[in-house]
């Protein structure tokens, strides 16, 4: 009798050990899995500044937006947003009648660009590519929309010069090309928008 006593007590403790583990499995298990859920919602917005040219992901205000229609009034055509974001400027260049595209690397802009769009009838002309932009061709673009950072503005502007047609027309926000010489400039401070048109000697 107290053998079995004895037994039932020790036996009592390996119990309560045993749930402690599950809880304690359960617990390791649910954080690690919500760490690795926001790691690779995170990681498209973090790994641009592990690149060389870093593109940040940074709304447009409404008077850069002003700014843009201002800079395309009088144009048609096709239009590119480089580094389209919310896809803000392609749905403002859409209700201006262009044929709107955007260009971006963050795959989570891109879902989220392309599900406003097809949650809203008046974008529903629109696309998006999730796509590098200096592999990205420019060519079928006679309309292009840059929200740029100052690292990155040379090299674009050769590959403008290489890729864009004669007349294409530029629109710079936040950082002017380094060489082209705008033929409008509108606005001021960080919402200043550069309007340039492409003269190829091509």
């Amino acid at each position: 009798m107290e053998l079995e006593i004895l037994q039932n007590s020790k036996a009592e403790p390996l119990k309560k050990t045993t749930k402690l583990s599950t809880v304690g499995k359960t617990l390791i298990y649910t954080t690690g899995g919500l760490a690795l859920g926001v790691s690779i919602v995170c990681i498209p917005f973090v790994s641009p500044a592990l690149r060389k040219v870093c593109l940040p992901y940074v709304p447009a205000t409404t008077e850069q937006l002003a700014g843009v229609t201002k800079a395309l009034a009088n144009r048609s055509g096709r239009l590119l947003d480089v580094g389209s974001g919310d896809g803000r400027i392609v749905f403002t260049a859409a209700k201006l009648g262009f044929k709107a595209e955007g260009v971006e690397l963050n795959p989570w802009l891109v879902y989220y660009s392309r599900l406003a769009a097809l949650l809203n009838p008046a974008h529903r002309g629109t696309k998006f590519y999730r796509r590098n932009l200096w592999t990205f061709d420019l060519k079928p673009y006679n309309n292009i929309v840059i929200f740029g950072v100052e690292q990155m503005m040379d090299e674009f502007e050769k590959k403008l010069l290489q890729e864009a047609n004669n007349g294409t027309v530029i629109v710079a926000c936040r950082f002017p090309l380094p060489s082209m010489t705008p033929t409008e400039t509108i606005g001021h401070g960080v919402d200043t928008v550069w309007k340039y048109v492409i003269k190829s000697t091509k």
